[in-house]
């Protein structure tokens, strides 16, 4: 008889009921890896729901970012118009790159936050690390993200942009950035069980943080000030730096700056990548900690 990954699971992880209470961030480790083949069952899922079962299938995988990119193409075109200066192929490269990290955030956000609840009676049945839900939602959104990047690395080139070297920052960015994700799915899944309008204000905040993100514009257009208070929102880095790596050509541990009629403004610096180390390193961290330790509630709430 077939045994499912859950049954597996459960079969395979009998311990003292004082051992699945630890809180140490290595154990919640240790369990989530011993947990592994539940996880990607659960992401298996998922993409099973939303591409076989869908009536476009993977072309899914490329609406948000298209949807996003013809967006920022109006606003541009609207600047353009009030300016007089015409779009350059690059602000249509920047775009569609930066593009993908806010669609794969928005994606793994809005599945991840209702996570739980959407398994809520295999929550009161039987236990598994819980982590294992909103952590499936964000690597499913990764199947997008692949998707995502082909599409848009076939269009740079017809845009007449070809990724040097630094290109390769890409890869630890996204890394950084896939870790942020999580903990913030973390984080957020567990605050939607015990508050149910958590879900509501998360859709709110995507819907319209598109416009406090580096995304249809760049941060050097607000002037000094402005592109320093932009660069501060825990996505700019992430963002950014995939324009500033891909598009501009420029390493994530060079200082740039861009002239305009008010002066020079600082476009990057070496600290907004530290500064995406740290906010991602404390999302993770934060996120697990407090998700494991309102965890035993969950049965209950659900």
């Amino acid at each position: 008889m077939t045994v499912s990954p859950v049954e597996h699971y459960v079969a395979s992880s009998e311990r003292p009921a004082r051992n699945l209470r630890r809180n140490s961030l290595p154990s919640i480790v240790r369990e989530l890896w011993g947990a592994r083949d539940l996880v990607m069952q659960f992401v298996l899922r998922d993409i099973r729901i939303r591409y076989a079962q869908a009536l476009f299938g993977f072309a899914w995988a490329l609406l948000m970012p298209m949807l996003i990119v013809l967006s920022g193409l109006m606003f541009k075109l609207v600047i353009s118009s009030l300016s007089g200066r015409p779009i350059e192929d690059n602000g249509i490269a920047s775009l569609a790159v930066k593009s993908l990290p806010w669609a794969f955030f928005c994606g793994a956000i809005s599945l991840s936050t209702q996570s739980i609840i959407s398994y809520s009676g295999l929550i009161g049945k039987v236990y598994f690390p819980r982590e294992a839900l909103p952590l499936s939602a964000v690597i499913a959104q990764l199947f997008d993200l692949a998707v995502g990047t082909i599409a848009i690395s076939i269009a740079l080139l017809f845009l007449g942009v070809i990724p040097g070297a630094s290109a390769f920052w890409a890869l630890p960015l996204a890394v950084l950035f896939i870790t942020f994700t999580t903990g913030m799915a973390l984080l957020l899944s567990c605050a939607n069980l015990f508050f149910r309008d958590v879900k509501y204000i998360v859709q709110v905040v995507l819907n319209f943080g598109v416009f406090a993100t580096p995304i249809f514009f760049e941060p050097y257009m607000l002037g000094a000030r402005g592109a320093r208070i932009l660069m501060a929102l825990p996505l700019s880095p992430f963002i950014e730096g995939m324009n500033v790596a891909i598009v501009q050509g420029h390493s994530l541990l060079e200082t740039v700056y861009v002239a305009t009629a008010k002066g020079e403004v600082l476009a990057w610096s070496p600290w907004y990548l530290l500064y995406a180390m740290l906010t991602s390193l404390a999302s993770v961290v934060i996120g697990v900690l407090v998700f494991r330790r309102f965890s035993g509630k969950f049965a209950e709430m659900a």
